[in-house]
């Protein structure tokens, strides 16, 4: 829902008491590149004991549910698989929705993204093969300017030969915190450079453009809908563009936690998205 007036401060421990069902964001918010966020077990465990629905609805396509909880667990986070929505989940719906089952599918990601393309229904492909469709799901698991030129490559000799690709983007984020105050670039950036060279060679040509199925778009929220059936819900996160704007537009309430992508100091543009609440610390 749209927020005019300025956010709240609120407390980790007032958000589960306030709401129902929360949802977390993972990177920025629970866990960076190296490790748990300060506060992240703690906060993790307060939520079990609270016996709430709790759903980690994270942009990452790179590991499976099963693969992304044991990491999780490596870092001191007890977080069952069943409890991970990711991006790549929402991959079968949207192939099934796109009779896109059985296609040729180049997948940009690691071996787990490629398992989500074929759960989905797709055929993986290597670099150089023909495809149907372009998934990019991650900027890890491939040697990536070799990768990216000839997938490029690819995406052009298809358009010249009127047999343009289904192109999917599954993780929309453009950067991420990695450990020691750093950032990566992520999927997002990525489709970002296959779109300008797009535009360059083809200017005319607007539909040429990814289907971008994560945050901020409603799918995955859509999903821990089905899943609890309740609309009191707060999605904590720590992008404004993606976890504070996704959680407006579906029409729950959102709250921003400083210090990840969006920075300690934050800085709200006119017309920009706006959290409810922020929270300084899953500490308190």
């Amino acid at each position: 829902m749209p927020i005019s007036t300025a956010p709240t401060t609120i407390s980790a421990t007032e958000l589960i008491e306030r709401y129902s069902v929360l949802l977390l964001d993972a990177y920025g918010v629970l866990v960076h590149g190296g490790g748990a966020l300060p506060g992240a077990a703690t906060f993790v465990e307060r939520l079990k004991r609270s016996g709430k629905p709790y759903f980690i609805l994270t942009n990452d396509a790179a590991k499976l549910p099963a693969t992304a909880a044991a990491r999780y667990r490596g870092f001191g986070l007890d977080i069952e698989p069943e409890r991970i929505i990711s991006a790549g989940i929402l991959l079968k719906d949207y192939f099934a929705a796109q009779g896109l089952a059985g296609k040729r599918c180049q997948v940009l990601g690691p071996a787990d993204s490629v398992r989500y393309v074929e759960m989905a229904g797709g055929e993986a492909v290597t670099p150089g093969e023909d495809f149907d469709v372009l998934v990019v799901a991650d900027e890890s698991g491939f040697p990536f300017l070799e990768t990216v030129d000839t997938v490029l490559s690819s995406l052009f000799a298809r358009i010249d030969r009127h047999l343009p690709p289904e192109l999917i983007l599954v993780n929309p984020d453009l950067i991420f915190p990695t450990a020691a105050a750093g950032f990566g670039l992520a999927a997002g950036s990525i489709a970002l450079i296959l779109e300008a060279a797009l535009h360059l060679r083809y200017p005319d040509r607007n539909e040429l453009r990814f289907t971008r199925l994560g945050k901020p778009h409603p799918w995955a929220f859509e999903a821990a809908l089905q899943r609890v059936g309740s609309r009191d819900m707060v999605m904590i996160g720590d992008q404004l563009e993606t976890d504070i704007r996704g959680a407006n537009a579906f029409g729950i309430d959102s709250a921003l936690v400083t210090g990840g992508v969006s920075g300690a100091a934050l800085t709200l543009s006119p017309g920009g998205p706006r959290p409810r609440y922020v929270v300084e610390s899953l500490l308190a």
